[in-house]
């Protein structure tokens, strides 16, 4: 591609609503335009990095017995009503009407669909298991879109969906996916790390995220570097701790704490470790329709977090009480409220806080916290013992090979085992070999494409512009030329180099604008071409050419006879 030929659309600076680095620079390396709220037209720069990621997942997901199909993005109501997630989905899913004012939605996925099309196709076990996937758009009404195409509205995924005769079937498969997965984010050149998972919203058993390596990556993974434990911190187990509670050594006393309404700020009035402090969250618990539902407090060490996802799993669906619930329910203000004289009011505490003893608490009781405290005698035993606690760096690993360390990711690919949540919904069966009916089970594999051009970004930088790996970098190779239009060995030299290496199959980048060079290089780095090979009277004179890789400190004088050959072996090599 010759830059006479092609659009580049790069500013010097982002506009001042890009709040992270790759949304500040796919705007300023022209990649994307904003349209709306969370919607992008993708500029030719950007289509180009997109398309090759697809490219990747595409041969991927043939190469392990995938096929490719495309399914409408507008899907009828009587599907999701069916599957009862019409009413659950949330805002998130765009509703509308057609001219009849029948009711449809924008998709945001398609596990419906898929399920429709082989119910009415697939009557018998000899007809499974069945991998069926597409790349297409897909729509998400997010209440506030941000980071770019990181959260955006509308955004490319690749989805899709398996189904099996039995559930060892499904494993296979899942298994085949996880490999799958991992040849794409290699074959990517991105840093990532595969963890257990939390199904949420989408259902099913068992699930893992790939997730791409990033400090501002928005999940928090747990990992063990001595084995291959891994997982979202959502579902990093936080084990007990070992051995026997300690016995109580000292009475139990209230002490004044005055606008100390933080575990941290009582431990530093009261000059002891906040390991030594137990905050108490109070939560109504959610009961059937018509009731006002129960109060309850969760107990966590002072310096834990709690972890809502494992909570719901113990307590069940909840939300947090309001201020002037706790003051109706414990006749207290927020920050003083604490397990004792709280009568049969339920009350759920972390592993770490069943085995604590001469703990402090809040007294119930505005300015006053307890000191000393102790189950058995001072309470009664918490009613639930449960994990309820966010990992931190240094818990005991779950599998008892090592400690914990913590990254951040962003979550660039899941695959669920969905089993027959779907299938049973909606009929989806199948004979087996003695005639008898039965569900199918399900598998879910999805990867978001465009954010994975985000991630790409997020991973790969420095002050110059974006570092992308070469295998989907908008171009491999750029050739700039200083002087094309004046000089015609330069020009003869450059468009030598710019044949061989299109010949060679490398997706090379000519620019002959008559721009001044520093405008060139500087454009060249800010859009992530990997190799750079500069094209002057003076190296010609010599024989040379001068090569220089995005990330290296220096440039080099090559050959000009073989740096078509060094290019290749610099590209082969990764």
């Amino acid at each position: 591609m010759r830059t006479s030929r092609f659009f580049l659309s790069t500013l010097k600076e982002a506009p001042s609503d890009a709040e992270i680095i790759s949304h500040q620079l796919m705007l300023r390396a022209g990649m994307i335009k904003r349209l709306a709220g969370g919607i992008y037209t993708w500029m030719p720069i950007g289509l180009r990095v997109m398309r090759k990621v697809e490219r990747i997942v595409r041969e991927e997901m043939d190469r392990a017995g995938a096929i490719e199909l495309s399914m409408p993005a507008v899907q009828p109501a009587e599907l999701w009503q069916e599957s009862g997630r019409w009413e659950k989905y949330g805002p998130e899913l765009l509703r509308c009407k057609d001219r009849h004012q029948r009711d449809f939605v924008i998709g945001p996925t398609h596990e419906e669909v898929i399920t429709d099309v082989v119910r009415k196709e697939v009557k018998s076990y000899r007809q499974l298991p069945l991998h069926f996937y597409q790349v297409q758009v897909k729509f998400r009404d997010e209440i506030r879109p941000r980071f770019g195409v990181m959260r955006g509205r509308e955004f490319l995924m690749k989805d899709g969906y398996s189904f099996h005769s039995g559930f060892e079937d499904l494993q296979r498969e899942y298994r085949n996916m996880f490999e799958t997965y991992t040849r794409i984010f290699t074959r990517l050149g991105l840093q990532f790390r595969a963890v257990a998972a939390d199904t949420g919203a989408i259902g099913g058993t068992g699930s893992h995220e790939f997730h791409v390596l990033a400090d501002s990556g928005e999940d928090a993974l747990a990992y063990c570097p001595d084995s291959d434990f891994a997982a979202n911190v959502e579902l990093a187990e936080a084990v007990a701790p070992a051995g026997e509670r300690a016995p109580a050594s000292a009475a139990m006393r209230k002490v004044a704490t005055p606008g100390r309404t933080r575990c941290e700020d009582v431990a530093a009035l009261l000059d002891m470790p906040l390991t030594r402090t137990v905050k108490a969250i109070a939560i109504v618990l959610d009961l059937p329709p018509g009731s006002s539902g129960q109060f309850a407090l969760v107990l966590l060490r002072g310096d834990h977090n709690l972890n809502e996802i494992k909570a719901q799993k113990v307590v069940g669906d909840f939300r947090f009480a309001r201020d002037e619930e706790i003051v109706a329910a414990l006749a207290c203000q927020p920050g003083y409220i604490g397990p004792l004289g709280v009568g049969d009011m339920p009350v759920f505490a972390d592993r770490s806080v069943a085995a604590m003893s001469d703990f402090v608490c809040g007294a119930n009781e505005a300015g006053f916290h307890l000191v000393d405290v102790n189950f058995g005698r001072d309470l009664a035993e918490p009613a639930v013992v449960a994990d309820l606690r966010n990992v931190v760096a240094g818990d005991p690993s779950p599998d008892g090979r090592g400690t914990l360390e913590l990254c951040r990711g962003i979550e660039v690919g899941h695959i669920f085992q969905l089993r027959t949540r779907y299938a049973e919904a909606l009929k989806c069966t199948f004979l087996d070999e003695s005639g008898q009916s039965r569900v199918m089970e399900m598998g879910c594999y999805g990867i978001g494409v465009t954010r994975i051009v985000g991630a790409a970004i997020e991973q790969g930088h420095d002050e110059r512009g974006i570092v992308f790996p070469a295998a989907i970098a908008p171009f491999e190779v750029c050739i700039v030329p200083m002087g094309y239009a004046k000089s015609q060995a330069v020009r003869d030299a450059a468009d030598a180099l710019y044949g061989e290496l299109m010949r060679e199959g490398i997706d090379v980048l000519l620019d002959d604008r008559n721009e001044r060079p520093g405008v060139m290089f500087a454009e060249m780095e800010l859009i992530g071409v990997p190799h750079r090979v500069v094209v002057g009277e003076r190296g010609l004179a010599q024989g040379k050419l001068e090569y220089k890789g995005r990330v290296d400190s220096e440039s080099q004088m090559l050959p000009a006879a073989t740096l078509g050959r060094f290019l290749k072996d610099r590209l082969c090599a990764g």
